[in-house]
C-alpha cells in the first residue's frame, strides 16, 4: 500500500529537513498505519527516542482539565454556570462575580493571566521575578495573578488564558479532596489504560522520558528545559504522555468512556469562535465549515517542548506528535494531512 511506503518516506524526508526530534504516530480505526520515532531522548547519554517514549504536552493536556471539570458536573457537584466565587474558597480581590465556570474553560473570563500569551513572548520570562522551581502546587502560581484587575468582561471574548485552567484545577481540588495530579491520574490516565502518563517532576523523570532541549541556534549550542518551565505540571498543562497513550485517550473519550454521550457532544461543541475556521470547546480545537466539524485538536509549546495531536472524526483517523524541542510538530502533522486527508497546508 503507498501509505505505508511513502508517508514514512514524506515523514523521513520532512523530518530531516527540520531537524525533527520526536515521535510520529498515526492511527485509524482498525491499525496503526505508522509508528516512527526520530532524533534523542537524552542527547548527552545518547538514548535514542522510541515510539513509546514519553514527552512532555505543555498546553495539549489542558483538555485532560476539561474532562476532569465535566466529570464533577455529571457527579452533580458543579454546574457550568457556577460562579466562580461559589466554587472556589480562595479571595481575588478584583475578579469581576459574574465569572463562571464556562467563562473558565472557554478562555471568556476576562481574567488576568500569568502568561498573556497576546502580550508576552517568551515563557522564560515569568521566572526573572519568581524562581521556577518554586512553582511546585496549582496555589503557587496564585500570586502571579490573584491580583491583578480583570482584563475585560466576561463573556466579551476568546482570550487564552492560562490562569483560568489553574483555577479549574483549584476547583477540581476543592471538589474532589484530592490532588489534581492524582485525580486525572484515576480518573482518566488509568480508565483509559495510559500507563506511561502521568505528571513526573522534571528533577524525576522516570525511564523512557524525553529530555526537553532549547536550541541556540546562533551560537550552536543547547541546554535543557529544567530551569525553564515550571518543575511538575498541572491543570493548566505539563503532563507526559507516551504517543500511543494518547491515542488511547482519543478512542476512550469518543466511545464515551470518559463522559456520557451528553456530556462529551457539551465538552465537543464549539462554544466559542477564534477565527473563520476555528472554534473552541472546552479544552479543545476544532476545525469547522460548513456548521460541520472537520478535526478535533489539542497543541502546546513551551521551552523545550511541542506537541500537537488531532482526531479526524470523518476518517476516524487519530494523530499524535510530540517533540522535546520547540518545533516540528506542526510541520510533521502538515505533512500527513496533506498526503492522508488530501488538505492543503491553508486549510
Amino acid at each position: 500500500m503507498r501509505i505505508h511506503k511513502e508517508l514514512p518516506e514524506m515523514i523521513h524526508d520532512k523530518s530531516k529537513d527540520i531537524n525533527f526530534s520526536g515521535v510520529v504516530y498515526v492511527k485509524d480505526r482498525e491499525q496503526v498505519l505508522l509508528k516512527k520515532a526520530y532524533g534523542y531522548a537524552d542527547r548527552a547519554e545518547k538514548r535514542l527516542n522510541t515510539y513509546n517514549t514519553r514527552f512532555g504536552t505543555a498546553s495539549g493536556s489542558k483538555l485532560f482539565t476539561a474532562v476532569a471539570v465535566c466529570q464533577l458536573v455529571e457527579k452533580g457537584k458543579l454546574e457550568f454556570d457556577t460562579p466562580l466565587a461559589d466554587c472556589l474558597a480562595i479571595e481575588f480581590p478584583y475578579f469581576d462575580k459574574d465569572v463562571t465556570i464556562h467563562h473558565l474553560l472557554t478562555h471568556t473570563s476576562g481574567l488576568p493571566d500569568y502568561f498573556d500569551e497576546e502580550v508576552m513572548e517568551d515563557y522564560e520570562d515569568l521566572w526573572k521575578d519568581v524562581p521556577v522551581y518554586k512553582t511546585e502546587t496549582l496555589k503557587d502560581f496564585l500570586p502571579l495573578f490573584q491580583k491583578k484587575p480583570m482584563n475585560g468582561r466576561p463573556g466579551e471574548r476568546f482570550h487564552y488564558n492560562n490562569a483560568a485552567y489553574i483555577l479549574l484545577g483549584l476547583i477540581i481540588e476543592q471538589q474532589t479532596g484530592e490532588a489534581y495530579t492524582d485525580y486525572v491520574q484515576s480518573e482518566i490516565f488509568e480508565r483509559c489504560g495510559m500507563y506511561d502518563s502521568g505528571y513526573f517532576s522534571l528533577n524525576q523523570l522516570p525511564v523512557n522520558t524525553a529530555i526537553g532541549y532549547i536550541d541556540d541556534k546562533e551560537k550552536e549550542t543547547w541546554r535543557t528545559n529544567v530551569y525553564s518551565i515550571p518543575k511538575q505540571g498541572g491543570s493548566d498543562g505539563g503532563a507526559f504522555l507516551s504517543a500511543p497513550d494518547m491515542a488511547k485517550f482519543w478512542e476512550a473519550l469518543f466511545q464515551y468512556e470518559l463522559l456520557s454521550k451528553e456530556m462529551t457532544s457539551r465538552l465537543l461543541q464549539p462554544h466559542v469562535q477564534v477565527n473563520e475556521t476555528i472554534h473552541y470547546g472546552y479544552g479543545i480545537w476544532m476545525n469547522q465549515k460548513d456548521e460541520h466539524i472537520y478535526k478535533y485538536h489539542v497543541m502546546g509549546c513551551d521551552p523545550g517542548v511541542s506537541f500537537r495531536s488531532s482526531y479526524y472524526p470523518d476518517a476516524g483517523l487519530i494523530t499524535v506528535v510530540p517533540s522535546n524541542q520547540e518545533s516540528g510538530p506542526f510541520e510533521v502533522t502538515d505533512v500527513i494531512e496533506d498526503f492522508l486527508l488530501g488538505w492543503n497546508n491553508g486549510k
